[in-house]
């Protein structure tokens, strides 16, 4: 399927999200965002999908928000609100449509692979953030530039950035707006691993395809009780995980596994 501003293809399992707007740096603008959310959302539903990469065409992966649009739009906005407030009209609270994203993504119970091939700042950073895994080519750089026009960030970054790096950490980057190169992003956590630009496609596809082998029911049971974990103490975590393995007992991945344990030999999961 081709969106033009994102390509979506897929293959094997496993699904591809490319960002194909390079002349405009890879920015959310409407094609693009909305090319995103509709193409996550058919890997979410579809049953033949077991993992999904997203990545950048060009030297960017995503440079965030369209700062044009934004500063016509405030600008628009800004006329109505006066427009209101000399009616007596108030002005009713909206979103930016990009925070649904990082939402379908933390939502999805597949695994999520960034394969960070440039520039990711802004909410090009946050979009990267809402994925489970960050695999980052050397000639990636990483910033929360929100700070630089006077805002926050406000597509998840905030949420993800201290459970990634901490809170000292999560406060500088937000704070100063600094760059970080790729080495230091893998040095602080924020992304999984680095590698050489030319083996960025190989090295998550060879990830995706991994994952892509594994049990699926399993996986997906493990990423919803990491995340439902971040909210809750350990006596509930113990509580919750306990009833996690009713469900897999006696699936086929189970058994599967179990006979490779006691045959010696690696498990071959079936896909479905």
């Amino acid at each position: 399927m081709d969106y033009h501003d994102v390509i979506y293809t897929k293959e094997e399992g496993i699904a591809t999200i490319t960002l194909n707007r390079p002349d405009k740096m890879n920015a959310l603008i409407p094609g693009v965002s909305q090319g995103i959310y509709e193409s996550a959302g058919d890997a979410a539903k579809d049953d033949e999908v077991r993992v999904l990469v997203i990545t950048g065409t060009g030297r960017t992966f995503c440079s965030g928000a369209d700062v044009k649009a934004m500063a016509q739009d405030t600008s628009q906005t800004e006329t109505q609100t006066d427009n209101k407030k000399k009616k007596g009209i108030k002005r009713a609270k909206t979103g930016t449509g990009t925070d649904r994203i990082a939402l379908l993504l933390q939502g999805c119970d597949k695994p999520v692979i960034a394969a960070v091939n440039g520039v990711a700042v802004g909410a090009g950073l946050d979009l990267a953030l809402a994925c489970d895994i960050r695999i980052a080519s050397n000639k990636a750089r990483f910033g929360e530039l929100y700070i630089r026009r006077g805002l926050v960030p406000s597509t998840g970054g905030t949420f993800f950035l201290p459970r990634l790096v901490g809170l000292d950490k999560a406060c500088q980057l937000i704070w100063t707006g600094d760059m970080v190169n790729a080495r230091e992003a893998e040095r602080i956590g924020l992304v999984t691993m680095v590698v050489p630009h030319e083996e960025l496609e190989s090295a998550a596809r060879e990830m995706a395809e991994k994952l892509a082998k594994g049990p699926l029911r399993a996986i997906q049971r493990s990423k919803r009780a990491i995340y439902d974990g971040l909210f809750m103490d350990l006596q509930t975590t113990l509580d919750y995980i306990a009833s996690v393995p009713k469900g897999l007992h006696e699936t086929e991945e189970n058994k599967e596994g179990a006979k490779a344990f006691v045959e010696k030999r690696a498990p071959v999961f079936k896909r479905k």
